[in-house]
């Protein structure tokens, strides 16, 4: 069984000298062939360089991807999985938050029969604030999607070629790779992985990044929301409806005044709400929009140890 190892890389070059050491031996701790694919996802700092040194040094094993530009953590890995040689695809961070040692427990359980391995951290290194904004993420997932991911923050997963080849074969632009593969497994699990502090830089994932990955779940994967705003706008006209005969009993058979302002409320109440609902439906036509515009999903300005060198798709 050949395992290929997809380690994204955005402005890393602190971490990923010791990254590669002790993914080396990992890998060679677990006995099979493997090779690593590194894609350079547009870095600032000098990790491309370094890349380059680590195919330069080990050719046999280590292939490079270079973007012409930032285009997210997942196209890097969809870059890579298009590009794979193994049986076994694994991803990992580069920032040595998920050890390269746990990548064993991965492969273990992919040969007790599973398709799809997902790690899941045992005690979390990550500050509060970023620790609950993963609940809350996890938390509206479950709820408005069927997808059963127990820890979806963690990018130490393992996946069948099958699995792999049907997450290239979807060609979505905004997507969640961990969810997809959950999607397509017939028989997913989850393992216990250990988790630690950041080696060196900063996370690269703002609170922003982290709505944003959470629009694109939930639009990727349910109609949900826009259902709920479909029974909800039914409940408000019936409300409303009740509300104008409340008032007309009021004023016509008990001979009360009107609140007059008590409609302005109502008035604001929902227009916030049918902004929320705008909203939704254009995140819905936004995908639309990227996948008419047919544009590359990304663009290769370099690669070292495929036939192609330069090109994008």
């Amino acid at each position: 069984m050949f395992i290929s190892v997809i380690v994204p890389v955005y402005n890393e070059e602190e971490n990923l000298p010791e990254l590669f050491r002790r993914l080396k031996e990992s890998m060679n701790a677990i006995g099979r062939p493997w090779e690593v694919v590194f894609t350079n996802d547009g870095s600032k700092d000098s990790s491309g360089k370094i890349l380059k040194g680590f195919y330069d040094e080990n050719p046999e094993t280590v292939r490079v991807i270079d973007f012409n530009g930032n285009f997210g953590q997942h196209m890097a890995i969809i870059a890579a999985f298009e590009r794979v040689r193994g049986d076994v695809i694994v991803t990992i961070d580069a920032d040595l938050q998920n050890p390269p040692e746990e990548i064993s427990k991965l492969i273990q359980k992919i040969d007790e029969g599973y398709d799809c391995v997902g790690g899941v951290r045992k005690q979390r290194e990550d500050s509060f604030c970023r620790r609950y904004a993963s609940k809350i993420v996890n938390f509206a997932r479950d709820k408005m999607t069927d997808i059963r991911m127990v820890d979806q923050g963690c990018m130490l997963r393992a996946y069948t070629r099958r699995i792999v080849e049907a997450i290239i074969a979807s060609n979505e632009r905004s997507t969640f790779i961990p969810a997809l593969a959950y999607h397509f497994a017939a028989n997913p699990t989850d393992v216990e992985v250990e988790h630690s502090a950041r080696l060196a830089g900063e996370s690269k994932y703002s609170y922003y990044k982290l709505i944003r990955l959470n629009f694109d779940l939930i639009t990727g994967f349910t109609l949900m929301p826009l259902q709920m705003f479909t029974l909800f706008g039914f409940f408000c006209s019936f409300m409303s409806l009740l509300l104008v005969f409340y008032l007309l009993f009021k004023r016509v058979v008990l001979g009360e005044g009107i609140f007059y302002y008590a409609p302005y409320a109502v008035i604001f109440f929902m227009l916030g709400i049918l902004m929320v609902g705008v909203g939704l439906l254009g995140e819905y036509v936004g995908r639309i929009y990227q996948i008419v515009q047919a544009r590359p999903k990304y663009v290769i300005r370099e690669s070292y140890g495929f036939e192609e060198s330069k090109g994008g798709k």
